[in-house]
């Protein structure tokens, strides 16, 4: 199973090659390469599989994604 996730852009580096950002995942903060999308702005939502922002996505439906994951998260609770 492939799963990509939502980020909110929070930085880019248009100095290296390739273009790399930070993204933030509800909080958590990752690297992500930006190359395939030279459109991508500060602010803009990002779906990220494997460290690559693949397409952009509005607000809205990334903020609904999120809380989607936050939810199966809380719904599996400590199996350990």
């Amino acid at each position: 199973m492939c799963l990509a996730i939502p980020g909110k852009v929070l930085e880019i580096d248009r100095n290296v090659s390739p273009v790399m950002g930070n993204v933030s995942f509800g909080g958590t903060q990752k690297r992500v390469c930006l190359e395939w999308l030279p459109e991508a702005r500060v602010g803009d939502y990002v779906i990220v599989h494997v460290g690559f922002a693949l397409s952009t996505v509005d607000e809205k439906e990334a903020l609904e994604t999120l809380k989607m994951f936050k939810e199966m998260e809380e719904l599996g609770g400590d199996e350990s």
